[in-house]
Parts: C-alpha cells; structure tokens; sequence
C-alpha cells in the first residue's frame, strides 16, 4: 500500500506531550502492590495507624478514578498531597503518536524514560473495538527474546522487561484516551458501573514473551483484576505464550488468566524452525503442561494461535495431526492470515485453503474462527509489532507494525 493511500484513510493524531517525572527522582505509586506501597509511605512519614486508609484512598484515585495528577485527588489533605508530589510520581508515559484506523483500532507509540544508564524506550499499544467488546493488546518488554521466522517483532532483539508500572501504565493511558474512567466529579463512593465500558478485555500479546517476564507480568495483571480497582474479569485477561513450560504451570497456579498458546505448527521439525523455543520445550511437553492447566473446561478453554502460512503448515492433514495434538484439551483455535512484512519469505495461505482448514476443525468439534484483520491501514497487524528503541550499540532501528488481537477472553 503507498504511503500516500494510507494517509488518506489514517487519522494520525499528534497527542499532547506528556514528560513523566523520571525514575531515578521519584518512584512511581502506579505497579506496587498495597503492601509495598504501604511501606513507601510508612518511610515518608504516614502514621502507621493512617497507613491502611490511605493506601485504600490511593488505590481508589489510581484504578477507578484513573487519575494522573494528585492534586486530583479532592479528599487527601493537601500536606499529604504535597508529600506525594515530592516523593511520588503517577505521570503517564509520554504519548509520541496515536494513529486511528478507519475501522476503529486505535495504535498508540509510547515512550518511557530511561532506566539505569539505558534509553528512553518506546513500545506500540493497540486498541481494536468490535461489537460488544473491545481489546487492549499489550506489551510485556521492548523487543523480544524469541526469533519466530514468521514475526516481525522478532527481528527486534530484546531490549529490556517492562515493569509492573509500564505494563499497566498502557491500559491506564488507553482508559484515558478512550473515555473509559468516571467523570472527574463523581461524587466519592458512588458505584461506578462496570458495563459500558470501551475495554471489556486485554490480552498480553503485544511485544515480548511475558512468560520470560513473569514477576511482573503478575503483579501487573492480579492489579488489573483486583475488584476494588479496574476490575478487570480474569476470564477477560489472556496471556499468550510461545511455550514457556515451567511459567505455564505458574501462570495457572499464580495468577489465573485465561491462556493462549502460539503453536503455529503440529510436528516439532516445523515448529523448531517457527517457533525456536520448540526445541528447549518440545510439543509433548507444551501439550501436557496445557491439559494440566487449572479450571480448563468448555467454559474456560485455551486458545490456540496458528498463523496460516501458504503451502507450510495448512494442508489437510496438518488440520488432521492439530485435531489429534489437541485431543482432550477444552481448545479454541484462532487461524490467523499471515500479514507479509518487508524481508520475509512466507506468503499467506490463499483464502480458500484457510475456509477449508477451518471447516476440517469445526466438523471436529473445535472453534476455528478466521481472524478478521484490523487495523491494516495503520500497519496494526498481528505479529509484526516493532518499536524505535534502540539497543546501546544498535542505531536507527525503523518502527514497522502493531499487534492487533482479537477473540479472546469471555465474550
């Protein structure tokens, strides 16, 4: 597509820019768990009798009010809140570019300040509105550690982890830009309705494999579910993996989400040249860890990611040996057209082959609904998201594509 076409049929939007404080001055209040922030304030000087409500008010004003600025916070004393703004930070991360697709999704580039002697990074958020739902696909680290031969994202090495705070930092911002937190003025304990909401769902599926970043991962996603905060169902937060086998069995014991598997191919020849962590965690092992994952049922099924790769894995018979791979685990499996990047050698199946693939799958009792793209015109295309972060050593890295996920969670 010519450059020209797409912004014709793009809403670019320069967004207001927002510097955060940086890190090594403050720390940030948002990513801590009450325990932690308790002892934050302890050390400012918060009476430890005061220490419980004032903890309760903060998580109030971060994660239902959404508020960014504590002078926002109309019912903490003002000598408190001039502690919190000389010790504390709750800024959002610096908005670079937010692109509008005209189907809806919404991609938006985002900068974070350095940390240690590093860079500023920058990571890619997207957001894809369908009727009766909408998902915040998000990023778990800059680059990514894996080298899938299909992904794009891929080619970006691996940077650093995101933390606790940058993970739900995304779904803080996106609640922001979408309208998604309670006026400003509703009154203190007023029940805030949990329909209508613009994100019913997040899935980590942005850059990163967030099983190699599990610790905060968790605590990002236990505060994204947290009732008394943004209440998020955890049948409505999916992790995907490529198949980190020993985090799989933690994700499922600590932190209880939804699970999604990048599994892209059903013998372990192919899926060592697509899937390289194949070779340290075979199918066998990736299969069992899956049939062991708590509370599988109908009703909770794991969602298998196949990417459809012309005259590569989507034969016939490579539906046949997926239906006998999958055999007794409670499975939903996503075919996903391949989105060519620039460099790459594999073609998108032809439509009709991906129809024929996934009526094999349905006639065997499965889910294998064809992903519809999104997004394309803002290049907010699965697999291929890739940011402007640098390595120290590594210059002008090009920003290509988001992520863009859809079918996931509860409906």
């Amino acid at each position: 597509m010519a450059a020209t076409e797409i912004l014709n049929r793009v809403d670019v939007v320069k967004a207001p820019q927002v510097h955060p404080t940086p890190q090594t001055e403050k720390s940030s209040l948002i990513g801590l768990v009450r325990e932690d922030m308790a002892k934050l304030l302890v050390e400012r000087g918060v009476p430890e009798r005061q220490v419980k409500m004032r903890v309760s008010q903060l998580w109030h004003w971060l994660y239902v009010r959404g508020v960014s600025e504590f002078d926002q916070m109309s019912n903490v004393s003002k000598d408190m809140r001039e502690m919190l703004k000389e010790h504390f930070t709750i800024a959002r991360p610096e908005i670079v570019e937010e692109q509008i697709s005209n189907d809806g999704t919404r991609k938006w580039l985002l900068r974070f300040p350095p940390r240690g002697a590093g860079r500023p990074v920058e990571i890619e958020t997207v957001y894809i509105p369908e009727e009766g739902r909408g998902t915040l696909c998000i990023s778990s680290q800059v680059g990514c550690t894996l080298t899938c031969s299909f992904c794009h994202t891929g080619t970006q090495k691996l940077v650093r982890n995101l933390t606790a705070e940058e993970i739900l930092a995304q779904l803080l911002l996106a609640r922001d830009r979408l309208g998604d937190f309670p006026e400003r003025d509703t009154p203190q304990g007023a029940i805030v309705p949990a329909e209508g909401r613009k994100i019913t769902n997040i899935v980590m599926m942005g850059m990163g494999e967030p099983l190699y970043n599990f610790e905060a991962v968790k605590t990002a996603l236990l505060i994204a579910s947290d009732g008394d905060g943004l209440s998020l169902s955890k049948r409505r937060i999916t992790l995907s993996t490529s198949g980190i086998v020993p985090e799989i069995y933690r994700t499922g014991e600590e932190i209880g989400v939804m699970l999604a598997i990048s599994l892209h191919a059903v013998r372990d020849d192919l899926r060592d040249m697509l899937v390289p962590i194949n070779k340290k965690y075979p199918l066998k092992e990736l299969m069992d860890a899956c049939r062991a994952y708590p509370g599988l049922s109908n009703a909770r099924r794991i969602t298998f990611e196949y990417v459809m790769l012309k005259d590569v894995n989507d034969s016939l018979e490579d539906a046949r040996e997926l239906v006998k791979l999958l055999k007794g685990i409670p499975a939903k499996i996503n075919l996903i057209p391949f989105n060519p990047w620039p460099g790459t050698n594999y073609q998108c199946s032809d439509w009709e082959q991906i129809e024929k693939f996934a009526d094999f799958i349905n006639q065997a009792g499965y889910a294998s609904p064809i992903r519809t793209p999104r997004g394309r015109d803002i290049l907010a295309a699965c697999g291929q998201l890739k940011s402007e972060s640098e390595r120290m050593r590594k210059v002008d890295r090009l920003a290509f594509e988001a992520m863009m996920i859809a079918n996931h969670g509860e409906d």
